[in-house]
């Protein structure tokens, strides 16, 4: 059932943004189910602007409780809140940033079986997740539902970042076959200011893709240097012999 702008209220806070999205691009946002896998400093922020942007429902999914290590990045937390759970916070937070939006938060890492139903749900996921194994399962998660997934990271001062869609680009495992064994997920250095650039980045490149405005970067991988600001983008390619992706062709 289509959900259709809630008149003069919505169409004031969208204001600005209609000015470049139209009204078939916001009612195209209201209509969208976003999931975003991991609420830190990256898909916080990345849910906050989606929230802002008016998409008509999140799915979000993040365990544990807050603790002093998450308050330099992530901004859905606050000091009042340590010790207690995340996706709770979040979600309050989110809800108060723009009541229009249906969320759903789970205190959850994302295992194949448990996430499916979220993945099933969504037009479109954003992968923030913090270590390969979390990362691996939604790929695969998103190749058999031919979900499109917007990959993002950061590590120090950088940022990667593409779109997969199944079935037309490389999937994630076809860039990282095999897991990173040398990953530090508890302990990687992260600069707040950094987390937020990438998170923005995924929101935007989730906008592109539910409204049509702009092109998705989908089969290319871009890289930003925010201590220098240098960039560049290479192409990426399935890979034939892929164990998710090509499994069974």
């Amino acid at each position: 059932m289509e959900q259709q702008l809630a008149g003069e209220v919505e169409m004031l806070r969208y204001a600005r943004q209609l000015k470049l999205l139209g009204e078939e691009g916001q009612q195209a946002l209201k209509e969208a189910t976003v999931m975003v896998a991991g609420i830190g400093g990256l898909g916080g922020t990345a849910a906050l602007y989606l929230a802002a942007a008016g998409v008509g429902k999140l799915i979000l999914a993040h365990e544990g409780i807050i603790v002093p290590p998450d308050l330099n990045r992530q901004i859905l937390m606050d000091h009042d809140h340590l010790g207690m759970e995340r996706m709770s916070t979040a979600v309050a937070q989110l809800k108060r940033l723009n009541p229009h939006v249906e969320i759903e938060g789970y205190n959850s890492r994302i295992e194949l079986e448990a996430a499916r139903p979220w993945v099933e749900q969504a037009d479109i996921v954003i992968d923030a997740r913090y270590d390969f194994p979390e990362r691996y399962a939604l790929n695969r998660l998103c190749v058999q539902t031919g979900t499109p997934m917007v990959e993002a990271a950061m590590y120090g001062f950088e940022i990667s970042l593409t779109t997969m869609i199944p079935g037309e680009t490389a999937c994630l495992e076809c860039l990282y076959p095999d897991i990173q064994q040398d990953w530090e997920p508890l302990g990687f250095p992260v600069l707040g200011a950094t987390s937020g650039i990438a998170g923005c980045l995924a929101a935007l490149e989730t906008v592109k893709w539910i409204t049509r405005v702009g092109a998705a970067y989908a089969g290319v991988m871009h890289r930003f240097n925010t201590l220098d600001f240098a960039c560049y983008s290479v192409h990426v390619t399935r890979n034939p012999d892929c164990a998710c992706c090509n499994q069974g062709r």
